[in-house]
């Protein structure tokens, strides 16, 4: 479904489904590109997991969508984020069964993708997110373990493929999953996640503060 504010959120149109086919975007947010395009990441669990991207360039009147860019047998793959990279450059990367973060780049602003490929970062099958930073840095929340949904964690990477240990929301046992992120106008980000499948959990942080460190040999550090 989809509904429109002309007055900054604070009244609502009726809500309208979306065309048949148009899924919208799968749990994370989408984004908005320099040509005006809304870029919707989207997956779709009925014939394996499998990602597809979907765009509108009239803020959900006409859509286009492209094929799924993974056959859900090699890698299963939903939920992805979207990074923006210099020269109109776009990556995705999101939640899979194969036991890492998967990833795909695409070099037109997302209108067609290369091969999906699984990074080295560790996902126990849990929610991811990702935003771009002002700064040019990009911030991804994601469980940080083989199996189960503790820890929480924060790692940030200037290119999107060298990432560094940042923070450790979550370290106790418990599930801590589903993972928001947006950066606000300030500077400072927003991230929001389950706690204990209990309650919703809202942290911010400053960006500029963090310190990072090298993930080696995949382990988190101390």
């Amino acid at each position: 479904m989809l509904m429109s504010s002309e007055d900054g959120g604070k009244t609502w149109s009726v809500p309208r489904r979306l065309p048949d086919g148009i899924f919208g975007p799968i749990k994370n947010k989408p984004v908005m590109l320099a040509d005006g395009a809304l870029l919707c990441p989207t997956s779709s669990e009925h014939d394996g997991w499998r990602v597809h991207f979907e765009r509108t360039m009239d803020l959900g009147k006409t859509w286009t969508k492209t094929e799924a860019i993974n056959d859900g047998k090699v890698i299963s793959a939903i939920q992805p984020s979207i990074l923006f990279h210099p020269q109109n450059r776009l990556q995705a990367l999101g939640r899979s069964r194969q036991g890492k973060i998967w990833e795909a780049w695409s070099e037109d602003g997302g209108k067609t993708w290369g091969a999906m490929k699984l990074m080295d970062l560790p996902n126990p099958n849990s929610g991811t997110d990702a935003v771009t930073l002002k700064d040019g840095r990009h911030l991804l929340v994601y469980n940080h373990t083989a199996k189960g949904r503790s820890p929480l964690n924060v790692a940030v990477s200037r290119d999107g493929k060298e990432w560094q240990a940042a923070l450790a929301l979550e370290d106790q046992s418990g599930e801590y999953s589903y993972p928001a992120v947006i950066q606000s106008a300030d500077g400072l980000v927003h991230i929001s996640y389950t706690w204990r499948r209990e309650r919703v959990k809202h942290v911010v942080i400053d960006p500029s503060k963090l310190a990072m460190h090298p993930i080696s040999g995949g382990v988190w550090p101390k």
